[in-house]
């Protein structure tokens, strides 16, 4: 009976640990602007997007990054796009690393 309780006890705690790893890690987030400016890099590139909501985003693109050449596509100025990433903040800048490029209009 100690046992049956005790393998009921590791099996809930297990159960609650990894859930919550799960929830920890989905960082997906959408942005979506107008690309105001380009940087080239040595895999891709970097794409400053203004948002609707006046924020500013710095978007890594790379062939890596988004699965493959058959979904890269290079950004120009003025395009109005949504993208899909990771995103992180510095002090004062906010990043996205792009994970796919929902639409470019």
């Amino acid at each position: 009976m100690k046992n049956l309780k005790r393998i009921s006890f590791l099996v809930v705690l297990m159960t609650f640990v990894i859930s919550c790893t799960t929830m920890k890690n989905d960082t997906s987030s959408a942005v979506s602007g107008k690309v105001e400016s380009i940087e080239s890099g040595k895999d891709g590139y970097t794409a400053k997007i203004n948002t609707d909501t006046k924020g500013v985003y710095f978007a890594t693109i790379s062939i890596v990054n988004v699965g493959g050449p058959q979904n890269y596509k290079q950004l120009k100025i003025g395009d109005i796009v949504s993208l899909k990433g990771e995103i992180w903040k510095t002090d004062d800048e906010n990043h996205i690393k792009v994970t796919q490029i929902v639409s470019v209009k």
